[in-house]
């Protein structure tokens, strides 16, 4: 197939519409429409639709009438778990690992296990029919030349019906590509909105997960890479940084490759943390540990490699010894987190052996970080994870992490595919990396 060159011409605004289930681009830039999705009513007759007014969110009540304000400070107070889903459905390819397959296994699994609000009321809180991302938002990460060309090519992927768009990478695109990029996108920066909302009625507020697809930190300014599009997490942490004023943001990335589309972003930026665990050697081949940013950003990208075979007790190790005195010492105002279940034991695309159990640790570490730093403010991105039983049980594991119960990791995990792991070589990485940061 031809491959996607992204041409130099000026961007062209849009506007979403729901066709089909869908989104079509014309005329104006600024989205004015709702988009369509399912209607779920919680709580007292109110639907959690966020729809964009060019300030915020708004919601729906009951009879549809719009009210021009953010989630209700009750919904918002009762809850322990936000969270979007954007499953991209006309995003696919045959026998692809970033299938359109994956956030329906997610959402089936916590259905499964009673995580869904029909079974936890006001404690878990789906934001339904949220906007896309703008094209400003998103150009606040990405050319703009990149931006229109992949939206000047989805008139050829209608036609042909699938194109690559990375070159002689493995980045896919459809005629939907584009706008379910952008509705991924602005998953995230409602959940940004709607969590920076809750940490103003207390101290403990709702932690946000973006289920979205296609994931996002593989993605460079200039272009797509390695299944991704647009960098979602990249994109809400400028948003939160322009809307909201919070000005120092931690990036959290524990995606078994390295998040190089995040690193570009932000690597000369001192605000910005970046902090990628990844498996040595892995795709894309970058994240080395000497890369610590450039410029005023120097010292704020850290990067640790992890020898193949890296488990749990090596990532307890980093987290105890790199993560959180990380964190600590940069002092965030809100914690982002690329979170890629690829470094799963059983996952096909790479070779770490990490367990549900390890999942749930993290989300457990990272949620009482965020407590300790900034306010609780906290929203986890998906990223990677490609075998479908351990990424849902993965990802519902973590929602029980956010609700503070009992791991069920044990019904999952299965110690005879274990062995040990290269504890001397993942000690030596740990003690490098906190001398070349001085932690």
């Amino acid at each position: 197939m031809e491959r996607l060159r992204i041409p130099p011409v000026p961007i062209l605004g849009g506007r979403m519409v729901p066709f089909l289930r869908h989104y079509r681009v014309f005329g104006t830039h600024r989205p004015l429409l709702q988009t369509a999705g399912r209607n779920q009513n919680l709580n007292g007759g109110w639907s959690a639709q966020c729809v964009a007014n060019g300030s915020g969110t708004s919601v729906s009540d009951g009879n549809g009438a719009r009210k021009d304000s953010a989630l209700p400070d009750s919904l918002l107070r009762d809850a322990r778990v936000l969270y979007c889903a954007s499953p991209a459905m006309g995003h696919n390819k045959e026998s692809h690992p970033e299938s359109n397959k994956r956030v329906p296994a997610i959402v089936d699994a916590l259905e499964k296990l009673e995580l869904t609000p029909k079974h936890r009321g006001s404690q878990v809180l789906e934001i339904q029919n949220f906007y896309p991302a703008s094209l400003d938002d998103v150009a606040r990460v990405h050319s703009r030349t990149y931006i229109t060309g992949l939206e000047k090519a989805m008139s050829r992927a209608s036609d042909e019906g699938l194109i690559f768009i990375e070159g002689t990478g493995p980045t896919y695109a459809t005629h939907t590509t584009f706008q379910e990029s952008l509705l991924s996108a602005g998953a995230g920066i409602t959940l940004v909105d709607s969590v920076v909302a809750a940490s103003k009625l207390g101290p403990s507020p709702p932690l946000g997960f973006a289920l979205v697809r296609p994931p996002g930190h593989h993605a460079v300014p200039e272009g797509p890479m390695g299944f991704c599009v647009f960098g979602n997490i990249a994109v809400a942490a400028r948003y939160a940084q322009h809307q909201h004023g919070l000005k120092r943001v931690m990036i959290i990335d524990f995606d078994v490759h390295h998040g190089n589309g995040t690193c570009d972003a932000f690597y000369d930026d001192p605000d910005i943390f970046f902090l990628s665990t990844h498996q040595l050697g892995s795709y894309p081949g970058t994240g080395k540990m000497n890369l610590i940013g450039q410029g005023s950003g120097e010292g704020t990208t850290l990067n640790l490699p992890l020898p193949g075979g890296s488990g749990d007790y090596s990532m307890r190790c980093a987290f105890d010894e790199v993560i959180a005195p990380s964190a600590q010492r940069f002092k965030p105002d809100i914690i982002l987190v690329s979170a890629g279940y690829d470094a799963h034991v059983l996952d096909p695309l790479a070779g770490l052996q990490f367990t549900t159990g390890t999942f749930y640790m993290l989300a457990s570490s990272i949620k009482e970080l965020a407590r300790e730093l900034c306010g609780g403010r906290c929203v986890f991105f998906l990223e990677g994870g490609y075998n479908l039983q351990s990424l849902s049980s993965s990802v519902a594991d973590t929602f029980r992490a956010f609700l503070d119960e009992p791991s069920l990791a044990a019904q999952f995990n299965d110690p005879a595919v274990l062995y040990e792991e290269p504890t001397r070589r993942i000690k030596e990485a740990i003690e490098k990396v906190r001398h070349l940061h001085s932690l």
